[in-house]
This record gives structure tokens, sequence and C-alpha cells, in this order.
């Protein structure tokens, strides 16, 4: 199994939870709940900061597919989230790897723990990290191959003009 720290995302439509592993990669732990911002991209740059600071071998990306395994709009912003944030942070590599019911699992270990429904609205994102990135590891120490697909990140395209000032 490969040695280094690990950060577990849990992409939500208003906020982003985030856990990290040892460096072992044997057990994930919560780090902090970021609010989501489509406008400035600050949740990244937190991100980011995390990634340099921790100096991270990998992201792992939540990917939230039906019970089915097909993928709806939530999976297709996970996708979009994790493609952006692997142009940011590369050439560190961001997987993505199946979360199905980890919100559920989060808020049920929250509750049993005795958090009150309000309270658990602030780390739920958190909790819902360490349950995809714990799962990652594991997954990893069963197979001994990183887990989940890798994420192939773009930097957006510059616009370009044709001649005369008209854009493509």
């Amino acid at each position: 199994m490969r040695t280094g720290i690990r950060l577990g995302v849990d992409v939500g439509s208003v906020r982003v939870g985030l856990a990290a592993s040892d460096p072992g990669g044997i057990l994930a732990t919560p780090v902090q709940t970021l609010e989501r911002d489509l406008e400035s991209g600050t949740d990244q740059g937190a991100i980011e900061a995390e990634v340099l600071e921790r100096d991270v071998l990998e992201v792992v990306v939540g990917l939230p597919r039906s019970l089915s395994g097909g993928e709806g709009p939530a999976a297709a912003g996970a996708r979009s989230y994790a493609s952006t944030l692997a142009a940011r942070i590369s050439p560190v590599p961001v997987r993505l790897v199946d979360e199905r019911l980890t919100t559920i699992d989060a808020h049920r270990q929250l509750r049993d723990s005795g958090l009150p429904g309000r309270a658990q609205r602030a780390v739920v994102d958190q909790a819902a990290a360490v349950l995809i990135l714990q799962a990652a590891l594991d997954a990893e120490k069963s197979s001994g191959r990183p887990p989940g697909e890798l994420v192939a990140g773009r930097k957006p395209r510059a616009s370009r003009t044709k001649a005369g000032g008209s854009k493509r």
C-alpha cells in the first residue's frame, strides 16, 4: 500500500466537507467544513491550501451515484468540481470514488452519537468526507490499487478571437 496523506472531499450544493488520512493511509479524520463558493472558488482555494500544507499524496472526491449505480445531476456536479480541482492542484492526482449513501450514514452516526439535528448541519459534510475517504483507504488496502477513477483536470481554455474581433 502507498504511504502518504490523502484528503477526502464531500461536495455538496451548499457546503464542502474535508477529511484527511494519517501518513500511513490507515485512518480518516474530519478536517473542516467549507462554504461552497460558486462565484470565486474560495472553497477550492482552501482545499488547495490544505493539499500544500499537508503535502497530500492525492485527493479523493465522492461521486454521488444512485442506488442503481447511475449518475444524475449531483454526480455531474461532483465530476465538474473534481475536474476543476484537479487542474488547480496538478500534479497532485484527484480520484472519484463511489459515495452512495455516505451522507445518510453520516447523519445516522451523528444522530446515534447524540448530536441534535441542527448541530449536525455544521459537521455532516465532514463526517461524509470521513466515510468517503475511509472507504477509499479500505478499498486500496484490500485491492492493492488506488481507489476509484482518476480525474483528468483541464485548465479552462482562454477565449480566442478571430480576425475582426469575433469569438469562435
